[in-house]
């Protein structure tokens, strides 16, 4: 079949690798100049399918409040009527229940689990390299309470089957050296050695490369206008460019998904968390991270890239502002050199922003629409990275009617549907040519 892919960050990329690896004939495109230059660009590196949790977690919106006056805020809320905004947070809220938690977070696991083999084996498959480690990841908490409260998140790790330590201060210690001047600091913590660690932005480029190699054609510098629909179909692709026309349509285009469906009757309930990132220069090896420690207080990843240190994290719900706030820095700047302080200078990093497209459930939408032809790869979150793999090789079984390897259907737009189908296509409006 004749496919074209929307968006070439990882998931695109990956979605396109996998279904010419199924002998489709595939198109991508994207508005950039080449692969990953938007949210896959500097996240956080940290490929961690057992901390793979929603954002929506019971006791989320009384922490949201008491975050509204700290200064290292993890969540921020910036003051916008948005008639959008406030209907994601409502569904959002909905899910700070312990019951929808744990449905969440296992199925969010489950699908990152998969990608994390899925990895492993493309890996295998080509020798891509992408500063990748294999040396787990470390939680660690600041205070006895955050300790205490990780047994929620442990329970849905044995019973996913999911490996994990819980370590003391001295056993943190021995899993990151790096650590030892600043242990005082710590609790203790909570490790899954099964993680891994690697620059998304290396990934993705070098992944485009090999899809090339398979026939992928990329067109860069190509916006994206409409999906135009006939006969309760998509026929085309409208861009600056022209139109592109194919058999099917695979819609990767992040926190912009929504505005290329709703004219269609599709409501992604898609929202941007706006996230921040350092990258840092490695001056002392041996005050630095030797993979990924997850600082709890400030919900911030350092991660050991190469020769770099990557700082990630943070969610601050601004719309589409892509705007570099020197208060998100600060946090960064706080994290990296209260834990690994030393190991590089905080004011030569690189400082970055993008966009991480938000579920109100924290769960990517994988899988088919209620027009047949349309297919949706989009609303990773903060985990795309994490689900890229397994979420393009799904998407790569669905379209060619492969049976998937791992249950999917709680993963696509059908959960967001009363009753749960996507067999019909729903208010299927043409659009203007």
């Amino acid at each position: 079949m004749k496919i074209v892919v929307l968006g070439a960050g990882v998931i695109g990329v990956t979605s396109a690798w996998y279904l010419a690896k199924a002998g489709h004939e595939v198109t991508v495109i994207d508005r950039q100049q080449g692969p990953a230059l938007e949210t896959s660009y500097a996240n956080a590196g940290e490929i961690s399918p057992g901390y793979s949790s929603p954002w929506a977690a019971p006791g989320i919106p009384l922490k949201a409040m008491k975050w509204m006056f700290q200064r290292h805020a993890p969540l921020v809320l910036q003051p916008r009527l948005d008639m959008h905004r406030l209907g994601w947070l409502a569904q959002m809220l909905r899910n700070c229940t312990s019951a929808a938690y744990a449905v969440n977070k296992s199925r969010m696991v489950r699908i990152a689990e998969y990608s994390r083999d899925c990895l492993s084996d493309l890996r295998t498959e080509t020798g891509i390299h992408y500063d990748e480690r294999t040396q787990g990841t470390l939680q660690v908490f600041r205070k006895q309470e955050q300790l205490d409260g990780a047994g929620k998140d442990i329970e849905v790790l044995r019973a996913d089957g999911v490996p994990f330590e819980v370590l003391d201060r001295a056993g943190c210690v021995a899993a990151e050296p790096g650590l030892a001047r600043t242990a005082d600091k710590i609790v203790g913590g909570l490790r899954l050695p099964g993680d891994e660690t690697g620059d998304c932005f290396k990934f993705t480029n070098n992944l485009a490369e090999m899809a090339a190699s398979l026939g992928v054609t990329f067109r860069w510098g190509v916006t994206v206008e409409a999906l135009e629909a006939e006969g309760g179909r998509i026929s085309t692709v409208r861009t600056d460019q022209g139109r592109i026309t194919a058999d099917r349509y695979v819609l990767a285009m992040g926190p912009h998904s929504p505005q290329l469906v709703r004219h269609l009757g599709l409501n992604l309930p898609i929202y941007p968390l706006k996230g921040y990132s350092l990258t840092i220069p490695i001056e002392d090896e041996n005050l630095a991270p030797v993979s990924t420690v997850m600082d709890e207080t400030y919900k911030v990843a350092i991660t050991r890239l190469g020769d770099r240190i990557r700082v990630g994290g943070l969610a601050e719900i601004a719309g589409y502002d892509l705007s570099l706030n020197d208060r998100r820095r600060a946090t960064l700047t706080k994290s990296v050199t209260d834990l690994f302080g030393g190991s590089g200078d905080p004011a030569k990093a690189e400082f970055w922003t993008g966009l991480r497209p938000m579920t109100p459930d924290g769960t990517p939408i994988v899988g088919a629409t209620p027009i047949p032809n349309l297919y949706l790869n989009t609303g990773h979150g903060t985990l795309g990275w994490t689900m890229s793999a397994g979420s393009g090789r799904l998407l790569a079984d669905l379209i060619s009617g492969k049976k998937p390897d791992i249950a999917h259907e709680d993963l696509g737009y059908a959960r967001y549907i009363k009753g749960g189908k996507t067999s019909r296509a729903q208010g299927l409006q043409p659009a203007n040519a």
